[in-house]
């Protein structure tokens, strides 16, 4: 619910300095009319006491019953039923308070259609002004429900996202851990221990929380260790970092699964070795990373789909900034490279 706006200091100011304008207006108006400062005070103070009354009522009033868009013409009626109640508690107490001096009695019968047009302006002005008042705080509250409510949806999908990205990498390492504990069991050791730190490490992060480029790099080599178990000597990697951009932040667990797609690519279909590049630098304030792996045209089909690693970035990115420009493939001959754009909000 909008507060009122008479509860706000600078309105309730507005609000009591314009009453007190009105007041001395309304004091040297009926003076013109030749009645001495006295009977015009009186006049206005009561007069303009029961307006700013009534006016606070309205605008108090609407706090708790909005009419709606068809049921406008309520305010009409409020307007007028509260104007004809001023005017007859007006009626029932200057004329007795004031008395006939100078022909005040017959002034006020004579008077009555102007100060009825002139309640009925002001007490109307009051209410939309209400009305509008409170339409706008109604409508705020409506939109911060609404972001509120997409941001809630927005925070579930990241978390599904990193909730499947879990199991997916967890499962090719428990196949590669199966695969060596025959052959070569201190491997599958290692492996284990290596595994145990990175999951452990994932635990710790979360989506709300950005990492320096530096912090995902060494998080992203506890990964690579894994997969130099399962390739051995057939994967290696180059990392080069320009300028500042190590310092620049990301979201958390971002590169896992672009290099996850580069090996795939690169190694799954040969048995040469392969070296997975990845190069950083800063452009136009944005985070830059390509990551770029060689592959095998005749076997790989590195431009058919981007598989569950790279569409679940995409989404990620998509969620986090509103863009579907941030990930971009390059196609040169037998080099395939993912173009990631972190915007440094």
């Amino acid at each position: 619910m909008a507060r009122s706006p008479l509860k706000t200091g600078r309105l309730r100011l507005i609000f009591f300095a314009w009453w007190l304008v009105w007041a001395c207006l309304q004091i040297l108006l009926i003076m013109r009319f030749g009645f001495t400062p006295a009977v015009a005070a009186a006049d206005s103070l009561v007069t303009n006491t029961l307006l700013a009354a009534l006016c606070w009522f309205v605008a108090n009033t609407l706090q708790y019953y909005l009419p709606k868009q068809e049921r406008y013409w309520y305010i009409l009626f409020l307007s007028l039923g509260l104007s004809s109640l001023l005017l007859l508690i007006s009626r029932w107490i200057l004329p007795p308070l004031i008395g006939d001096r100078q022909g005040y009695s017959l002034f006020f019968s004579r008077s009555w259609p102007v100060r009825f047009d002139l309640v009925f302006l002001q007490i109307g002005c009051m209410s939309i002004l209400s009305v509008l008042w409170y339409s706008a705080g109604e409508e705020q509250d409506n939109q911060r429900r609404k972001s509120d409510a997409e941001k809630l949806a927005r925070e579930a999908e990241l978390y599904k996202l990193r909730q499947q990205l879990h199991p997916h990498f967890l499962f090719n390492s428990l196949n590669s851990i199966s695969a060596l504990v025959g052959s070569q069991p201190e491997q599958a050791r290692s492996m284990i221990q290596q595994l145990s730190d990175f999951l452990r490490g994932t635990l710790k992060k979360e989506d709300q929380q950005w990492v320096n480029l530096a912090e995902e790099l060494q998080y992203l080599q506890l990964y690579l260790e894994i997969e130099k178990v399962r390739f051995g000597h057939r994967l290696s990697t180059e990392v080069t970092c320009e300028g500042i951009s190590e310092s620049m932040k990301l979201p958390p667990m971002l590169l896992q699964p672009i290099v996850e797609n580069a090996i795939k690519f690169g190694l799954y279909d040969t048995t040469d070795a392969v070296t997975i590049s990845i190069r950083t630098w800063m452009e136009d304030g944005n985070l830059l990373i390509a990551v770029q792996n060689p592959f095998d045209p005749e076997t790989s089909k590195p431009k058919q789909g981007t598989g569950f690693g790279l569409s679940s970035v995409q989404r990620r990115l998509y969620l986090l900034f509103a863009r579907n420009d941030l990930l971009g493939t390059v196609v040169d001959n037998d080099l395939f490279t993912i173009v990631l754009k972190i915007p440094q909000v």
